[in-house]
């Protein structure tokens, strides 16, 4: 049980540090806790609206050297299965995503060894040719990976990419933000101050990033709570992240085997995210790993925002986890939860379309 003056401390939507975060997480109640996150929530988002996005996850490639433990979606070079997305095979996607509505593709892909940047800086050029659409690009591993391949600095790296087309940087990669849990699960990804140091970056250039975690592989729970801290130091100092999604780990078909996080653990971490992020707007749901009713539950426990529409999605498919949900679902279920969906942009603009309609 927690004492009171630290429950008054969070009633209060008080700054936490890591120790009474950590206290929070270990021993709160869980429907005090997500009362207290929707709480902040709402003090946040008052307007009883829920955002989305209709995008598209692209990935050029599959082909990797990292060989990470958790992922069941690479494969290495020269394996047979490998690929390399054709420009016109990526621009009939493009087409499929604006024809549905999309404003977005994030695009993501393996460490590849034999690309040089230009084949990346091509990519962004065709892209941008081809369709007038958000490009939300290449994970901080990924640029360490070009800027060590090509003998680049980061810095040198995103400014050739945004130069080329890159509007903003997805938060892939974090997995979590420990070195010793980095060793064990992804020893040949960059490193945690390597990830927070590409996003700093990119803040600094004028790029937008979110910012991830994926949790319950081989961790320890106080692990979860460094992380968030190492997130909300850095977006102290920018203020250049958007928004914050946390999701579980998914054992299927990879070389990490133990029971995924349920939704109790999940909802717990979300709250908690709520509740020491505070100076990130926007918390997403992640239905893609917990499906769309815990997805639902989790707008009561600090989530404002449902996430993408997911026209495609590859790497939680290669786990077996394989949840879809369509627009019009999507929608019957913000509003059962008693919200309006709306429809968003990146950095959280609202798009006219269905998504504006009153209900």
């Amino acid at each position: 049980m927690l004492d009171q003056a630290l429950k008054t401390k969070v009633e209060g939507h008080a700054r936490l540090n890591l120790d009474e975060a950590w206290q929070v997480y270990a021993q709160a109640d869980f429907h005090w806790l997500g009362l207290q996150a929707h709480q902040v929530r709402l003090e946040k988002h008052p307007e009883p609206v829920v955002t989305y996005v209709i995008d598209r996850n692209i990935n050029y490639s599959n082909i990797c050297v990292c060989g990470c433990r958790f992922c069941a979606f690479f494969r290495p070079p020269d394996h047979p299965e490998g690929y390399l997305l054709s420009q016109p095979d990526l621009a009939a996607k493009i087409d499929e995503t604006l024809a549905l509505g999309g404003t977005q593709i994030l695009m993501q892909g393996g460490h590849h060894p034999g690309l040089p940047l230009g084949y990346y800086e091509d990519l962004l050029r065709f892209i941008k040719r081809h369709a007038a659409i958000h490009v939300h690009a290449f994970s901080p591993p990924e640029i360490v990976h070009f800027s060590k391949l090509n003998r680049l600095s980061v810095g040198e790296v995103i400014a050739r990419l945004k130069q080329a087309g890159l509007d903003s940087i997805p938060g892939g990669g974090a997995e979590i933000l420990v070195d010793e849990v980095r060793r064990k699960v992804s020893p040949n990804k960059c490193g945690s101050d390597e990830w927070l140091a590409v996003m700093e970056e990119a803040h600094h250039q004028g790029l937008r990033t979110t910012a991830t975690m994926m949790f319950g592989h081989q961790e320890e729970p106080i692990h979860r709570l460094e992380h968030l801290f190492k997130l909300r130091d850095l977006q102290d100092r920018t203020g250049g992240f958007t928004a914050f999604i946390p999701w579980s780990f998914q054992p299927g078909h990879t070389a990490i085997q133990r029971e995924p996080e349920g939704a109790v653990a999940y909802l717990r971490l979300l709250a908690v995210s709520r509740l020491v992020l505070d100076n990130f707007d926007n918390l997403q749901a992640s239905w893609v790993t917990m499906g769309p009713k815990i997805a639902q539950m989790a707008l009561f426990f600090g989530a404002n925002d449902f996430g993408s529409t997911m026209i495609e999605e590859n790497v939680v498919a290669a786990a077996g986890v394989r949840f879809r949900l369509s627009l019009d679902e999507m929608y019957r279920l913000i509003e059962a939860a008693g919200f309006r969906p709306r429809q968003r942009t990146m950095d959280y603009r609202r798009v006219s379309g269905k998504a504006s309609y009153t209900g």
